[in-house]
């Protein structure tokens, strides 16, 4: 009976979510830029490296459909392999805020006690700095590279995960059925993986997709003030780096139009697969 329950509640879920077209037309879009940023390259021989010594600042063209940067390189090259790193980067440092964040957040809102006092302390503590110049500071140490960018970001956000699991977990805790648990002596570990992560986890799918969302951004900007993916290098936040210039921004504006097109039409889409699947997930809204 409970399966049949789990099997129908799932099912409404996804038809909801079927039918949020905004979500759906989100989810076509980051489909269709993964597959591209895949094939594309080995398919078109792309090489966002390479200089092409006749054409410095080309404009878009026969041999250059996007046109070349400062110093000849395609610029079209470059926006495929940069929404490699974008989109790479946002995932893995999402996934590693997931992986620090739920656990600590569900010891907490499980043990209670010290556990608690600690994690939650240390989130605060976290919090209270501006995140942009801890990752600033962070970077810097570590040397600006795709993988210190990305794990600085990854580190750096398990605090929403952690408080946002441990505020559903005290109220799961609570609950009838987690009582009957404890009452009949099941472990710890198994109530906590049957019933409490189970019932709590649906917020953090949510999340999962702002935090991409709020990932992809951070990386940007860090690579826009040239503390991120150092050249040779693409992201689309280091494409950004030359709109700098006042002649580039006004005169050149495919060097910098293409990456920002790409990392607006990416974000928007991640947010509103994000608000689809809150949707989805809200009993009290029918679509």
């Amino acid at each position: 009976m409970k399966k049949r329950e789990n099997e129908s509640y799932f099912s409404e879920v996804l038809d909801k979510l079927v039918e949020h077209r905004a979500a759906m037309a989100g989810l076509c879009v980051l489909v269709l830029e993964i597959v591209l940023v895949i094939i594309l390259p080995p398919i078109l021989k792309l090489n966002p490296y390479d200089s092409d010594y006749t054409a410095f600042s080309a404009a878009p063209g026969a041999a250059h459909i996007l046109g070349t940067d400062a110093i000849g390189r395609d610029i079209f090259a470059r926006l495929i392999y940069g929404g490699r790193t974008s989109l790479l980067v946002g995932l893995v440092s999402t996934m590693i805020s997931c992986l620090v964040g739920v656990p600590l957040g569900l010891i907490a809102g499980y043990f209670r006690g010290k556990a608690e006092i600690v994690i939650m302390r240390v989130a605060d503590i976290f919090m209270s700095f501006p995140s942009i110049v801890l990752i600033l500071v962070l970077v810097a140490v570590l040397g600006p590279s795709i993988w210190s960018v990305t794990i600085v970001i990854g580190v750096l956000g398990w605090t929403q995960f952690a408080r946002l699991i441990y505020a559903n977990v005290l109220s799961v805790s609570e609950k009838e059925y987690v009582e009957s648990a404890r009452a009949i002596g099941t472990s710890d570990f198994e109530i906590i993986t049957r019933y409490i992560l189970p019932n709590s986890f649906a917020p953090i799918l949510i999340a999962i997709t702002f935090q991409m969302a709020s990932a992809i951004l951070t990386e940007s900007s860090l690579s826009f003030l040239g503390m991120g993916v150092q050249p040779p290098g693409a992201s689309w936040g280091n494409m950004l780096y030359d709109a700098q210039s006042i002649s580039v921004l006004s005169k050149r504006l495919w060097m910098w139009m293409p990456p920002g097109i790409a990392l607006l039409i990416t974000v928007l889409s991640i947010n509103f697969l994000g608000d689809g699947i809150r949707d989805a997930l809200d009993p009290k809204i029918k679509i």
